[in-house]
């Protein structure tokens, strides 16, 4: 009787030396990733403001006018039943999502209307919710992303 050794499989050092490289590899990229997270969502806040501006603009061009402060985004998604009524309301709303989108860290757009730098202001306070700040921190605002 002849005992056959299979050597199929990894030996120790080679698993080792995977490990290594998978680990240099992490410690190489993942920073660099991580970093990309805040610039992301900046970059998703511009986007969503140029979305809702969109919705804005149609509403002004069925209606004659932006919804007032009181109505809010909310009149891009339901006719509004204060303020000035609007009349050429479009049937299902002006958002394709039938919701008014909250800004990438999770609070809702601040919307004004009539606005200090134009016919209305929108705009996210970016990451801390607070009013100013810089980078990461910093207001995101639909005249700033023109």
């Amino acid at each position: 009787m002849q005992l056959v050794h299979n050597k199929k499989g990894f030996t120790l050092i080679e698993i080792m030396v995977v490990i290594v490289i998978l680990a240099l590899l992490a410690a190489l990229v993942g920073p660099k990733l991580m970093g990309r997270t805040d610039d992301a969502k900046i970059t998703d806040a511009r986007v969503q403001i140029k979305n809702i501006e969109t919705a804005l603009k149609l509403y002004k061009l069925d209606n004659g006018n932006y919804p007032t402060t009181e109505q809010g985004l909310g009149a891009l998604i339901t006719k509004p039943t204060v303020g000035v009524i609007p009349k050429g309301y479009k049937d299902g709303g002006y958002l394709e999502s039938k919701k008014v989108p909250k800004d990438p860290w999770g609070s809702d757009y601040l919307y004004i209307s009539p606005g200090e730098h134009g016919d209305y202001d929108l705009f996210s306070y970016g990451s801390d919710g607070v009013k100013g700040g810089e980078g990461k921190n910093g207001d995101i605002a639909s005249w700033d992303t023109k």
